[in-house]
C-alpha cells in the first residue's frame, strides 16, 4: 500500500468524525493559548483553579439548604480570611526563616567540611581526600548558584511589586464572579460548542470527578502534610520549622521523587543543629513515619477515586508538564495525563475497532 493510501486509511479511522476534529482543534487551541499567553493570563488561570476548588464547598452548602448567593458570599469571605492569614502570618514567617538559613549557610558549610574530614579519618579507604575536595567544590558551586538565584529573585521581586498588587486585587474579583455567575459562564461556553458533542460529553464525564477529586485532594494533602511536618519539627526544636514544613508539604506534588528530595534539607538542618546523635535520628524517624502515613493512610483516604495510571506514565507527565508550565504543570500533571488517557479511550475509531471494543466491554 502506498503512503497516500496509508494516510487516507489513518485519517478515515481516527479523523472521519466531525466532532473529533472539533475536539482536536479545541485541544490544540487551548494548549497554544496556555503556552503563548500563559504569562499574561496567569491571574485568570489562577482564579479559575481556585474557583474550581471553592465550587465544591459552595455546592455542599447549597445541598444543606443555603441560597447560592449566600453560599458564594460565605465561601468567598472564608477564602479572603485564609488569604490574609497566609499573607500576614505564614509568608513573613517563611521569608524570615529563609533569610536566616541563607545567613547561616556559611557556618553550615564549614561544619560539613569538618564532618567530611572526620569521615575521611575514620574510613580512609572508603572516602579519599580527592573525593572530599570534589564534594566540597561541588557544594561550593551549588551554594554560589543558589545565592545568585536568591539575589536575582529578590531584585526581580522589587520590580514586580505592581504585578503582586494586581494578583491580590484581580484574582479575588475573578474568583467571586466565577463562583457567582458559574451557570451563565458555563452556558456561554456551551453555546460556542457544536450541538452534537457526544464525544466531548463522554470525555468530560470521565474527567470531571477525577479532576475534582485530585485537585481538592492534593490541596488538602499539601495542607495536612505541611502542617504536621511543621508541628513535628517545631516540637523537636528544629530551626526553620516553617520553611521545612512548607517544603515537605509542597514535596507531595511530585510523586515518588518529592519525598526523597525533601529528605535532604531536613536531614542537613537536623544534622547541623543536633549533630549525629539520638535527636538527629529521632527527627528522621518522625519524618519517615510522616511519609509512611501520608502514602499508606492519607493518600488512599483523599484519593478514593484513584487515577489508574502506571507510575512510569505519572513520572513522564510530571517531567513533561512541569518543564512546560512549572508549578502548575506539576500540579496538574496527573489530571492532564488522565485527560490524555480518557481521550485515547474515547476517541472514535473505525467500525472494526469499535466492534472489538464493544465485544471486550
Amino acid at each position: 500500500m502506498s503512503l497516500k493510501g496509508i494516510l487516507r486509511n489513518w485519517f478515515e479511522r481516527y479523523l472521519s468524525d466531525e466532532e473529533a476534529i472539533v475536539l482536536l482543534a479545541l485541544l490544540i487551541g487551548g494548549f497554544a493559548i496556555v503556552i503563548w499567553f500563559g504569562g499574561a493570563l496567569a491571574p485568570f488561570f489562577t482564579a479559575l483553579v481556585i474557583a474550581f476548588l471553592l465550587q465544591g464547598v459552595v455546592a455542599w452548602l447549597e445541598r444543606r439548604g443555603l441560597p447560592r448567593l449566600l453560599a458564594v458570599g460565605l465561601v468567598f469571605l472564608l477564602f479572603l480570611g485564609a488569604l490574609l492569614a497566609l499573607a500576614l502570618i505564614v509568608l513573613p514567617l517563611v521569608w524570615n526563616q529563609l533569610v536566616e538559613l541563607v545567613q547561616e549557610a556559611p557556618r553550615m558549610f564549614a561544619s560539613s567540611q569538618l564532618w567530611l574530614d572526620e569521615l575521611q579519618a575514620r574510613y580512609p579507604t572508603v572516602v579519599t581526600p580527592d573525593q572530599i575536595q570534589g564534594w566540597i567544590a561541588s557544594a561550593g558551586r551549588q551554594a554560589s548558584t543558589l545565592g545568585q538565584r536568591a539575589l536575582t529573585l529578590s531584585l526581580a521581586s522589587l520590580g514586580s511589586l505592581m504585578a503582586l498588587i494586581i494578583y491580590l486585587v484581580l484574582v479575588p474579583i475573578l474568583i467571586f464572579f466565577m463562583l457567582k455567575d458559574r451557570e451563565r459562564l458555563v452556558a456561554f461556553l456551551l453555546s460556542l460548542l457544536p450541538r452534537q458533542r457526544t464525544l466531548m460529553t463522554r470525555v468530560w464525564q470521565e474527567m470531571d470527578d477525577q479532576i475534582a477529586n485530585y485537585v481538592r485532594g492534593k490541596t488538602i494533602e499539601i495542607i495536612i502534610v505541611g502542617s504536621v511536618a511543621f508541628i513535628t519539627f517545631w516540637a523537636f526544636g528544629l530551626p526553620y520549622a516553617a520553611l521545612l514544613g512548607l517544603m515537605v508539604g509542597l514535596s507531595v506534588l511530585v510523586p515518588y521523587i518529592g519525598a526523597a528530595v525533601a529528605t535532604l534539607p531536613v536531614a542537613a538542618v537536623a544534622g547541623f543543629h543536633f549533630g549525629m546523635g539520638e535527636q538527629f535520628f529521632y527527627v528522621l524517624l518522625a519524618y519517615a513515619i510522616l511519609q509512611a502515613l501520608d502514602g499508606n493512610v492519607l493518600v488512599p483516604i483523599l484519593f478514593s477515586e484513584a487515577v489508574d495510571l502506571h507510575p512510569v506514565s505519572i513520572i513522564l507527565a510530571v517531567l513533561f508538564f512541569g518543564g512546560l508550565w512549572g508549578f502548575w504543570g506539576i500540579f496538574f500533571a496527573i489530571p492532564l495525563a488522565t485527560l490524555i488517557k480518557a481521550l485515547v479511550q474515547a476517541w472514535p475509531r473505525g467500525e472494526s475497532d469499535q466492534a472489538v471494543i464493544t465485544e471486550e466491554s
